[in-house]
């Protein structure tokens, strides 16, 4: 079923090739090798794959305090073992009193990227909340009670984690939380030193017997009480409606003979959906990312970004349109002409972290959660360890009566998004995702290819060559020139054939293109799951 690739690359780019996990019963995999553990060991206690997503969501929270945290948003989509596809979105709205005028009274050209202005009431308590009640088996408190350890004991710093903290010392140092937190004696941790939250532990066993207390109540009040002192407009109102999460259908499209399910807006995954529609049928005779098959792809996503920034909003159904068969026909015809869209917004780096699990009754998880940039707002509440996101910062435009303006009550947009792929007969095939800002919508379409047109396992989809156009949608920075940012791994002989196409290429370092990716598998032959994690991060996937 599978095929093993290599890569058009010369050696010294070449990394040794890793082959899938193997696994006759259940399997998790992330990006940090302590997460999948607690998703490993709740799978062979006995719990089911819901069990396990959630109980690595919060060890993420200590092990990928940059890309994660209560403070953030979330999103999953589950298949159960009767073939029920679901999603829940967890993603909050801005504060009540945050409409246009209130930027633009103080001077502000566009929503401010970090502080108390930027934040969104965070959608992960309700997301995992929602989650649970839906299809868990073990209590939350059970579930939580590893992280909780964990935050109280600390866990060694990687060298991802104290780049992120150097990246970010300054505005961690002027956070009295952050910074105890995350620099200890004011210093920069080294990699090895142990991080303890105490704050952390309490909230985290706080919110396992309580979720909803995160939006209502004390904790809630303290909250909003904090960001209204520190200027931020929110009413209280806006914070306890973000506290129900109900799980919804999935977006689905169909790819290769399969079915693509997706997550719902305010979460991209329609344009996952769309680009695998203008390629269906396409890619497979092409030769796999040879530079007929990278202009694809980048011609496909350029698309689905512009529509997104031209018309698309959290609120409003106009992404229902780019997926009717007459607009994909349109589509195709604009990439075949060459009519492609260029310079709508610069794709912004982001941070996320995701992972996904499968059980031995054939239950499904892919959960992807975020701060949006790294450490998100670099604003904490006080005496929680709870680091606030800046999504709104993020994906809100500053632009009079756009779709994707600020508004009360208006969920920015999002750059997370989780997918899995089912058969005719509805069986599993494969469930994955990847963080990386605006190149997840790219990156997943790319795995899909490799694992639907190539028949790649797990491990290649994942650390195969990335390419990611650039600009994408984030509100950050709009209309900056484009991009086609490549890892060499691609080849010389690819990237000039691009450039010959009029694509504007950037080099990348051989496996710097960015991003976390994982995937696994079932293979229906041998009935074992497959199961791969990114070379790029620190990512592992573990069968029980």
């Amino acid at each position: 079923m599978f095929e093993s690739q290599t890569y058009a690359a010369s050696p010294r780019d070449s990394a040794p090739r890793r082959a899938p996990v193997l696994s006759a019963g259940g399997m998790a995999a992330s990006a940090h090798p302590a997460v999948t553990f607690a998703g490993a060991a709740v799978l062979a206690d006995g719990g089911n794959a819901v069990d396990a997503a959630l109980a690595m969501a919060a060890q993420s929270w200590i092990a990928l305090p940059g890309q994660c945290g209560v403070g953030g948003d979330a999103f999953a989509v589950v298949r159960e073992p009767d073939g029920r596809v679901w999603t829940v979105c967890g993603s909050g709205y801005g504060p009540d009193g945050g409409d246009h005028a209130f930027y633009t009274d103080r001077g502000l050209t566009a929503v401010p990227a970090t502080g108390p202005l930027s934040v969104a009431v965070p959608g992960v308590p309700a997301a995992l909340a929602a989650l649970h009640a839906e299809s868990g088996s073990r209590e939350l408190p059970a579930l939580w009670e590893r992280a909780a350890r964990t935050a109280e004991e600390g866990l060694p710093c990687t060298a991802k984690t104290r780049g992120d903290i150097a990246d970010t010392v300054m505005a961690l140092r002027a956070d009295v939380g952050a910074a105890r937190a995350l620099l200890p004696g004011n210093r920069l941790p080294e990699v090895g030193q142990r991080l303890p939250q105490p704050d952390l532990a309490r909230t985290i066993r706080a919110l396992a017997a309580d979720p909803a207390g995160f939006y209502t109540g004390a904790f809630a009040e303290r909250a909003v009480a904090a960001l209204k002192d520190a200027g931020a407009p929110f009413s209280g109102e806006e914070w306890a409606l973000c506290g129900d999460v109900t799980p919804q259908p999935a977006v689905t499209g169909s790819y290769a003979g399969r079915t693509v399910h997706q997550t719902p807006p305010p979460s991209p995954g329609w344009m996952v959906v769309q680009q695998a529609a203008l390629c269906d049928g396409r890619l497979a005779d092409l030769e796999w990312l040879g530079a007929e098959a990278v202009h694809l792809l980048a011609s496909a996503a350029r698309l689905a970004f512009a529509e997104r920034v031209e018309r698309c909003g959290s609120d409003s159904e106009t992404w229902r349109e780019s997926l009717t068969p007459e607009a994909i026909e349109v589509a195709r015809k604009r990439i075949s002409l060459g009519d492609i869209p260029r310079g709508y917004a610069r794709a912004a780096d982001g941070d996320t972290t995701s992972m996904v699990a499968v059980d031995a009754e054939g239950r499904a998880v892919s959960l992807i959660h975020s701060l949006a940039f790294t450490f998100g707002s670099k604003t904490t509440l006080p005496g929680t360890g709870v680091l606030l996101n800046n999504r709104l910062g993020r994906g809100a435009y500053l632009i009079p009566g756009h779709p994707n303006g600020v508004k009360p009550r208006r969920r920015p947009l999002h750059t997370l998004n989780a997918w899995l792929v089912t058969n005719a007969a509805g069986e599993l095939e494969h469930v994955g995702n990847t963080p990386g800002g605006d190149g997840q919508v790219q990156w997943n379409t790319q795995m899909l290819s490799h694992l639907l047109d190539h028949g790649l396992d797990p491990q290649a989809a994942v650390d195969a060559p990335r390419f990611t156009v650039h600009p994408g949608s984030d509100a950050d920075v709009l209309g900056r020139p484009d991009e086609l940012r490549c890892e060499t791994r691609l080849g010389g002989s690819v990237l000039d054939a691009l450039r010959a196409r009029g694509h504007a290429v950037r080099e990348s370092g051989a496996w710097d293109a960015g991003g976390s990716g994982m995937v696994i598998s079932a293979d229906a032959g041998s009935g074992c799951l497959l199961g791969g994690a990114d070379s790029r991060q620190d990512g592992v996937a573990l069968g029980v």
